[in-house]
């Protein structure tokens, strides 16, 4: 087995070591809730019968059969796209569960927004908290005690990061993460990109838009670019919780359901009542955690996982901050050029050898924990075959040994960057984190003026009326988890790469959240403390002097120490955001929820309160 790269390994024993009571805690929870047979032989006779009432073909085995019982939990919805393909899953796996000596029951659906819709929107700040809400959804799914493991179907932002947190909470079960697909490539991203800044620019008309826009967007399945949606299926792939190769083949396709009826056969066998017991509790551990940022740094994922991996860890009773993704991303390097930083969609990236060749990449070079419980019953090096039909039997293979296409995805040997894509930033403004895999070197550092919004629609007003002349660092605060739910603030994008394509020097610095899409302009963004809370983007003026350097890792304002330490904070004006599309429901989540360095999250209160 190869060394383990330094960093690597530093990292992860300091992640073991500082959460080496919480950890404890979280697994001594998980060892005492393993039971010796079915879960549901625990439940009363009054109990268990209102759980098999409706089983139909499955009622006998769950009266007095000894098999295992599956609980999934499905974010389908005819909505997403990426979702849409759900519909037919459960059949299925039933079906594979009923052959297999078990048996399969819904145990609840969970929502799943779609961030593409509600972009720009009063829906995008439930965004962030619908992630707590599906983890609360899936703990309530299985709270019956029915269930000896579970399979979670789920694909976009917010869902897996939710799902997966909420089943850490039954960690004691083995779960397997159950994917849909890409949708087939549309127009090229750059292409769609062009007519947005163009749309922006007052060039192109809302027709044209759409027609690019739908030509993107066209089918069942997950969109194409390398979002939080993609970044997600990398990250179940990297940390074991994928049977090999699942993440991007296609939907309603032949190989799709032999996977599917694969996972549903293996989390069978991986129960406590087989022979080879793996619950996620043990999967996910800080290897496992390390491998996902590793992944993330070395494809130039979405920035949103600054935010879901602290989550996901502190589920697991683990504790990670943004210097440990700093410290992995400056010693991984850049394997992957996908779209927003690249030309290619996922599909280019899988054909050219995708996941599988990336994961033994990166393990050849000591850059990943090969030795992790992945839920196929090997350990990772497993996970970097890719699976294919051998007429109707699914079998697996070695990845290409080299890259099919040089331009999308590269070796060890080669990288397109000596580091990952993303780096955290620290100074008299906070900290923050920044994606540089998809901005040019010439605009990794700025030193401009501040111009100060309210609000994403502020900006876009002062662009409209033409006020956003000279080089300028765009400061949008009050949009942190507190202010209003931290939305995205992606509806930017077009007008800020115009800007920057016209000649101007531009930047984005806020306490909100930028698009798992994050582009090729500069955004300081998911800013601690943030303005509502009285943190330093509060105390900026229009025309401060900003300078932020992503290669140095430094984010100031250049005022006087002693001026800058005397001037108050403005208050946010939040008023609107508070109330109508259901935000007064999530009042209790702005109050309760944590700092960006801390996943943004609102479920974990210690019992010390902290």
């Amino acid at each position: 087995m190869p060394h383990l790269h330094p960093v690597v390994e530093r990292v992860t024993a300091r992640i073991a070591e500082r959460s080496r009571r919480l950890r404890g805690d979280y697994l001594a929870r998980m060892d005492a809730a393993r039971l010796d047979g079915p879960a549901r032989r625990e439940l009363g006779c009054g109990n268990i019968a209102h759980a098999f009432a409706a089983a139909g073909a499955d009622k006998a085995q769950l009266r007095n059969g000894s098999g295992g019982n599956l609980g999934i939990v499905t974010a389908y919805n005819d909505m997403l796209s990426a979702h849409q393909p759900l519909e037919q899953y459960p059949a299925l796996v039933r079906m594979a569960a009923r052959n297999a000596g078990g048996s399969a029951q819904v145990a609840g659906g969970v929502p799943a927004m779609c961030d593409g819709v509600t972009q720009g929107r009063a829906g995008m700040e439930l965004s962030l908290f619908s992630r707590d809400a599906i983890a609360m959804a899936t703990a309530i799914s299985l709270s019956h005690a029915m269930f000896d493991g579970a399979l979670m179907l789920g694909v976009c932002d917010k869902i897996v990061p939710g799902l997966l947190i909420g089943a850490l909470g039954f960690g004691h079960l083995p779960a397997i993460f159950v994917p849909a697909g890409p949708m087939p490539s549309g127009i090229p991203n750059r292409q769609k990109a062009e007519v947005r800044q163009r749309y922006a620019l007052g060039k192109a008309s809302r027709e044209e838009l759409l027609d690019a826009e739908a030509a993107s967007y066209h089918a069942p399945g997950t969109c194409t670019f390398y979002g939080t949606a993609n970044s997600n299926q990398m990250l179940m792939e990297v940390m074991g919780l994928h049977m090999p190769g699942s993440a991007f083949v296609a939907p309603g396709t032949p190989l799709r359901d032999a996977l599917t009826v694969a996972a549903t056969e293996q989390a069978l066998r991986i129960s406590a009542l087989g022979s080879d017991y793996r619950p996620l509790a043990r999967t996910v551990d800080e290897k496992a955690i390390v491998n996902a940022m590793v992944g993330l740094a070395a494809t130039g994922g979405s920035t949103n996982h600054a935010l879901h991996l602290v989550a996901i860890a502190r589920a697991a009773g683990l504790v990670i901050d943004w210097d440990d993704l700093d410290e992995l991303s400056k010693a991984t390097p850049l394997l992957a050029r996908v779209y927003p930083n690249g030309a290619a969609d996922v599909n280019h990236f899988h054909a050219a050898g995708g996941l599988g060749f990336v994961i033994r990449e990166l393990i050849d070079a000591g850059l990943l924990h090969p030795d992790i419980a992945c839920v196929h019953g090997g350990d990772l090096r497993r996970q970097a075959l890719e699976p294919f039909l051998d007429g109707v039997t699914l079998r697996w293979r070695e990845p290409p040994a080299r890259s099919l296409d040089a331009s999308v995805l590269r070796g060890v040997a080669a990288p397109f960057d000596s580091e990952g894509g993303l780096r955290r930033l620290q100074g008299n403004l906070g900290r923050a984190t920044v994606k540089i895999s998809a901005v040019a070197p010439e605009f990794r550092r700025i030193e401009a003026p501040a111009r100060i919004f309210e609000s994403q629609d502020a900006l876009l007003d002062a662009f409209k009326a033409d006020q956003l002349d000279g080089d300028f660092v765009a400061v949008v605060r009050g949009q942190g988890p507190r202010a209003n739910g931290m939305p995205e603030l992606h509806k930017l994008t077009p007008t800020l790469a115009a800007l920057q394509d016209r000649g101007q020097r531009v930047a984005l610095l806020t306490d909100g959240r930028m698009s798992g899409a994050s582009g090729k302009v500069l955004a300081a963004i998911h800013v601690t403390p943030e303005a509502a809370c009285s943190g330093p983007l509060a105390k900026l003026r229009d025309g401060d002097p900003v300078r932020i350097d992503a290669e140095a890792g430094t984010m100031e304002a250049l005022v006087e120490a002693g001026a800058w330490a005397a001037r108050a904070c403005a208050k946010p004006a939040l008023a609107g955001n508070h109330l109508g599309h259901g935000r007064e429901l999530f009042g209790l989540m702005r109050r309760q929820v944590g700092a960006a360095e801390q996943g943004a999250c609102s479920l974990f209160v210690d019992e010390d309160g902290e």
